[in-house]
């Protein structure tokens, strides 16, 4: 498979550079060093101080940068040749639109990425499941072929993976809508583009949940007739975005007789082409739970045999298929209770396939935050008949929740409390024997925490701080 024409690099030598956002997950940290390379002059502007930003300023230690912290000012943007924004900075800042104004280039990691990728790209999307998705897709691929390159959204800049992607290389990246947003301008999709689900998010940075779908569309809005559109087919939104598309459509789901694609029937997973259907393996033989891990697995591996995985190396990424940090991922087993982190379940539908995955056992969920704009009625009426014991975080989401769980008739509900240890301690104190103590927020971590990141790992902090060398913790 051949890369699509995507245009040509940018010509960055002896400009002026703006890095907008520094951020936290590696993201601004790449696109500094690219420019850099490329022999631009750069300039980072954050609005955060050089304290909470130390660990990504240190990784750029010795380079040519003139930094400005803890505030924009007018005089870079008006003087800069081409401004690179954090996916974190909205795309209507009034800094950009000044940009904007006087004919400004305005780009992103992923637009500059796209450019100068020489490898067909495996671009996955979904309001949940993208990480898990393109880390199944990466693990199989890697048996495929070892020099495999998984980055994007997950705190690996794609742009540090450039000089060691040759054209067959196979590349998976993680696109948040966010980063769809910066590829729009230019016409950008992936030659293999996956979208896994669409449900409500981010709506405190979109003005509708329509203007959301638009940006996770995206993905395959640009596709030509030569590429794959690799779509969830149980999910209506999902399937309705085939139209937007000029790429080859393949299904994954629960198929219709006639499909092509990536299949479930009786507990089995298949891959279906011109009508042949080949076994790939049996759902209990993937070593992560839930029915959402099955769709994951489903989409990763059409995406992987796209490319040309065999069917032999997809079963042995399936049944080898490991959790995603922060993703329903099990920090310890104290006593038979497990500690799970699912800090990024910051969408009502993320936190309601946690609650899914362990509802036949006791839960204790902490949960709450702040706002996304997203509704939490389907989850507070999940989460009040799931769980044993709720424990809400500070936020102010907390009261709306609390109010919508209390209407929903939670029986043990208790909260805000102001701190992860806090909570946990709490949460050891009241789950049963066999149970599980799940963080899975349904909120965004903003207050309380840098990010969600961070909320998990105070997560870990908490129950590790509670575990004696004895009980078998896991990490």
């Amino acid at each position: 498979m051949m890369a699509r024409y995507r245009g040509e690099p940018l010509q960055l030598e002896g400009s002026r550079a703006l890095v907008m956002g520094l951020g936290t997950r590696q993201g601004g940290v790449g696109v500094a060093r690219y420019l850099v390379r490329h022999g631009a002059e750069v300039t980072v502007t954050d609005l955060n101080d050089a304290v909470s930003l130390q660990a990504s300023i240190d990784a750029l230690q010795g380079l040519p940068i003139t930094w400005r912290l803890g505030e924009h000012v007018a005089e870079d943007f008006d003087q800069t040749d081409i401004v690179v924004r954090n996916p974190g900075v909205p795309a209507d800042s009034p800094w950009l639109e000044r940009v904007r104004q006087r004919g400004g280039r305005i780009e992103m990691e992923m637009s500059l990425f796209f450019r100068s990728c020489p490898a067909p790209i495996i671009g996955i999307t979904g309001t949940k499941g993208k990480t898990t998705t393109a880390s199944i897709c990466a693990g199989i691929l890697r048996r495929h072929r070892p020099d495999t390159v998984l980055a994007g959204n997950m705190g690996t800049s794609a742009l540090d993976q450039l000089q060691s992607i040759e054209a067959e290389t196979p590349v998976v990246i993680e696109l948040s809508s966010w980063q769809l947003e910066g590829l729009a301008p230019y016409e950008m999709s992936p030659d293999i583009a996956v979208l896994t689900n669409i449900s409500q998010d981010h709506l405190n940075r979109y003005s509708s949940m329509d203007a959301y779908i638009e940006a996770k569309r995206h993905i395959a809005r640009f596709q030509t007739s030569s590429d794959w559109f690799v779509v969830n087919r149980n999910d209506q939104q999902c399937w309705d975005s085939r139209e937007v598309t000029a790429a080859h459509v393949v299904p994954f789901g629960y198929l219709h007789a006639d499909d092509d694609g990536a299949g479930l029937e009786h507990h089995g997973l298949y891959w279906s082409r011109s009508g042949v259907r080949t076994p790939l393996v049996r759902a209990d033989e993937i070593p992560l739970q839930g029915d959402h891990m099955v769709s994951n697995a489903l989409a990763a591996s059409a995406a992987a045999l796209l490319v040309g995985a065999r069917v032999d190396t997809v079963r042995q990424g399936l049944r080898s298929a490991q959790a995603v940090p922060h993703r329903q991922e099990l920090v310890a087993s104290i006593d038979g209770v497990d500690f799970i982190n699912d800090t990024t379940a910051t969408a009502p539908a993320a936190a309601i396939a946690a609650l899914e995955t362990f509802q036949h056992r006791p839960i204790v969920l902490i949960s709450g935050g702040a706002s996304k704009g997203a509704d939490l009625s389907r989850f507070a009426r999940v989460a009040a008949s799931s769980a044993q014991h709720i424990l809400l975080l500070d936020g102010d989401e907390t009261a709306n929740l609390t109010a919508q769980l209390d209407g929903c008739g939670a029986t043990s509900l208790e909260g805000p409390f102001p701190t992860m240890q806090s909570a946990v301690t709490r949460a050891a104190e009241l789950v049963s024997e066999d149970g599980v103590v799940l963080l899975s927020p349904a909120c965004a971590s903003f207050g309380m925490f840098r990010d969600e990141f961070d909320r998990g790992e105070q997560f870990r902090s908490a129950v590790l701080a509670i575990a004696s060398p004895g009980d078998g913790g896991a990490s």
